[in-house]
């Protein structure tokens, strides 16, 4: 089989998030597919951008594509692991692991704080990467993880209450 299987380096992308004002965010992308990263401008554009990088390497394969015997893409872009990136604000590794439902499933880890959280679609996943945004921002920097998760459930349960539809 030609250019057999991608590694697991291949799931990773690094997302640098170099500013993030009014809960819009901005940075680059680096993924060993890319030969020079990308860059985004908003979340759309993130999506969109992780989209192409998913669909062009086939890899997860999207759910409701339609598979074939083809041969794969050309591996293209710097050696995995090839210097380390940082965001301005934050930076994150997303593992996307299966692209099921018209979403992502995986997890991300927020590199400056030490943790990391299973997404079960792109929506869960902004929502993670806005609750470490917008932790750094607004606490002492002595607080902790713990602090900030807990921080960041108690915005995502106030938005839940006010967005409940049929109520």
């Amino acid at each position: 089989m030609q250019g057999g299987a991608w590694g697991n380096e291949y799931r990773t992308t690094i997302v640098c998030v170099d500013e993030y004002q009014d809960s819009v965010l901005s940075g680059r992308l680096y993924h060993p597919y890319l030969p020079e990263g990308d860059s985004f401008h908003s979340l759309m554009e993130f999506f969109r951008k992780m989209e192409d990088l998913l669909d062009g390497m086939q890899f997860p394969q999207s759910f409701t594509a339609v598979r074939s015997f083809s041969d794969p893409p050309m591996r293209a872009g710097r050696p995995p692991g090839a210097d380390v990136r940082e965001g301005r604000c934050a930076t994150f590794a997303v593992r996307v692991l299966f692209r099921q439902n018209a979403s992502w499933q995986g997890s991300v880890s927020w590199l400056e704080g030490s943790r990391e959280e299973s997404f079960r679609s792109a929506l869960e996943l902004a929502f993670l990467m806005d609750s470490a945004l917008m932790a750094k921002g607004s606490l002492p920097t002595d607080s902790g993880p713990t602090s900030q998760l807990k921080t960041s459930k108690e915005r995502l349960e106030k938005t839940v209450k006010t967005h409940t539809f049929g109520k």
